[in-house]
């Protein structure tokens, strides 16, 4: 509530100056000028609370500056007016409140101006580095196969295990880890004003599995007072503005789970760049809400709780890319000649980010570029944005150049299944064997999962699909292995020697390429040689005793390298 009162007050600082002015100038009248303006203030006062209460703008240089201009211009000359002062029609653009109106006009059209370059103070503060290539896909990398609205649909049609479940409805979706499982996390929230006013509290959040398709939600009863649909003071927007008017609030709060199954709602708020309400992203922070009992404690992000996953919400991870991509040399060049420029894809399933976990459970927000020149739609790379701390890497490397952007890869898969309607979903680009790899979720109609597609970025017509992330992976290393045109289908893996007895072979053929797949006795791995690389392999048969070079990747098919074949050496 301090905050709001400060807030309220400070947008009559040019209605007090005025009133100062007024008094020096006419001192015979100086006292009813004061009561005069001591009644609008007290009228005016409670108008503009009312107004901030509703709308909460926060205390930076133009929302105060806008403020003052506007009660100013209405207040200013009812004191005026008011106190019974003459003016002079003649010589009032000459006065001295004249000049401060004046200079007021002039300093909210400075402020826009400097608000139009300062581009270039956000982008400077982004935390930000550049990578070749990310790290490998490998076996226990599960990309999240629920789809947002997916896992709406299925909480939807559980919302009758909530108790008066006519009060409520379901609120933001929030990806996070919880107890080692990938899950969506929601809240139950109020459908209006009156169900608030009735029921004064929820009953708490539902929790379902990201990565398994057939999981069902789980209601877990935990009583809020304080949520994003209450009203008043136990509104979770307005509880942080009144700790922090200074600062400006990112989207909307979402709750995250502790390791307790306690549900607290996380809101992003960051420092303006000065004169501006463009954000440093390098003053962020997490305010933190007990939906209990209101109290709320703010974090710098990197120095959130360990159960913080989204401490920059995807509103500021969408506006960063933006800043990156776009103002790299300025707003100038954003413009005009673009060079540099990047823009993001807006495929995202969170305000154009996709949010994906990494190998020890840290989540990153995934969004890839494209050029800014019209019908172009190949990617130019891609950015991972850390959500608990805002760093940004840019991932250029030369396998990223020439891939398809995501709306490629999504219209591959639209294509796909014209007949069922299937379309992609959540596309994100991983690194498979030193490969760009799309993945996308096939979703149905209803927003269910279907399928993985595993998409070459480079080829549009190598694309594997699968039911489980596991059997794709594999089936699209065994594709890599097989396609002539890749030098090495499991580049990184360093090679090894390996001998044995051939048990099984077969070869396939096509019009491009021969390939050789045999297993040895005693070794369920599966063996993959290009023929254009052991000429000789056409001629492998059971029995056989063979010496390799291969790269082996566990639980996935090898790739053969070298190879001699006794037999057909001596």
């Amino acid at each position: 509530m301090t905050g709001i009162l400060l807030a309220t007050l400070l947008p009559f600082s040019l209605f007090f100056l005025l009133t100062v002015i007024a008094a020096l100038q006419n001192k015979n009248k100086a006292k009813a000028i004061i009561q005069g303006a001591f009644g609008l203030f007290i009228i005016g006062y409670i108008i503009v609370f009312i107004i901030t209460y509703i709308w909460m703008p926060a205390i930076t240089v133009p929302n105060m500056l806008l403020m003052n201009a506007v009660v100013g211009i209405i207040l200013g000359p009812a004191m005026y007016v008011g106190s019974g002062t003459v003016f002079n029609k003649n010589t009032i653009h000459k006065s001295t409140p004249a000049i401060v109106f004046f200079i007021t006009a002039l300093a909210i059209v400075a402020i826009f101006v400097v608000g139009i370059f300062s581009v270039n103070q956000t982008y400077d503060s982004i935390s930000k580095q550049e990578a070749g290539e990310a790290k490998p896909l490998n076996e226990e990398n599960t990309p999240i196969s629920v789809a947002p609205e997916s896992a709406r649909n299925k909480v939807q049609k559980s919302m009758s295990v909530v108790p008066n479940t006519q009060f409520y409805d379901l609120g933001k979706l929030q990806v996070q880890e919880v107890g080692g499982e990938i899950s969506y996390v929601a809240p139950v929230e109020f459908t209006s004003f009156w169900r608030y006013f009735r029921g004064k509290e929820t009953e708490g959040y539902f929790m379902i599995p990201a990565t398994n398709i057939n999981a069902q939600p789980e209601f877990i009863e935990s009583k809020m007072r304080y949520t994003n649909s209450s009203y008043f003071n136990h509104n979770i927007q307005r509880q942080v503005y009144g700790e922090f008017p200074q600062y400006l609030q990112s989207g909307e709060a979402q709750i995250e789970v502790d390791n307790e199954g306690k549900p607290w709602y996380v809101q992003t708020i960051y420092k303006p760049i000065p004169l501006t309400n463009r954000p440093d992203l390098d003053k962020v922070k997490v305010a933190i809400v007990d939906p209990v009992s209101g109290e709320v404690e703010a974090y710098d992000v990197k120095e959130a709780p360990d159960f913080i996953e989204g401490a920059v919400s995807s509103e500021l991870a969408t506006a960063e890319n933006e800043y990156f991509g776009k103002y790299v040399h300025g707003w100038f060049n954003s413009i005009f000649g673009k060079k540099d420029v990047k823009i993001p894809n807006d495929s995202g399933t969170e305000n154009s980010v996709t949010p994906i976990f990494g190998d020890n459970g840290e989540m990153y927000y995934f969004t890839d570029m494209a050029s800014p020149k019209e019908n172009i739609d190949s990617a130019l790379g891609y950015t991972l944005i850390d959500a608990r701390t805002g760093e940004l890497t840019y991932y250029n490397g030369k396998q990223n150049n020439g891939i398809m952007d995501s709306k490629g890869a999504r219209q591959i898969v639209n294509k796909q299944f014209p007949e069922k309607n299937w379309t992609g979903s959540m596309p994100v680009l991983y690194n498979v064997d030193g490969h760009p790899t799309w993945i996308v979720n096939v979703l149905d109609p209803n927003g269910l999962f279907k399928r993985y597609a595993y998409i070459k970025a480079n080829d549009s017509d190598f694309a594997v699909f699968g039911e489980t992330a596991k059997e794709t992976l594999t089936a699209y290393r065994l594709q890599l292995a097989q396609d002539p045109s890749n030098v090495q289908g499991s580049e990184g893996v360093e090679t090894t020697g390996k001998s044995g007895v051939v048990n099984r072979v077969l070869v396939t053929s096509t019009d491009s390429r021969q390939i050789v797949q045999f297993i040895l006795e005693g070794d369920t791995t599966i063996y993959t040689v290009n023929v254009s690389k052991a000429p000789l392999a056409i001629f492998l048969r059971e029995g056989d005793h063979v010496q390799m070079q291969v790269r082996v990747r566990e639980n996935g098919p090898a790739t053969v390298e070298e190879m001699v074949v006794e037999e057909l050496n001596d």
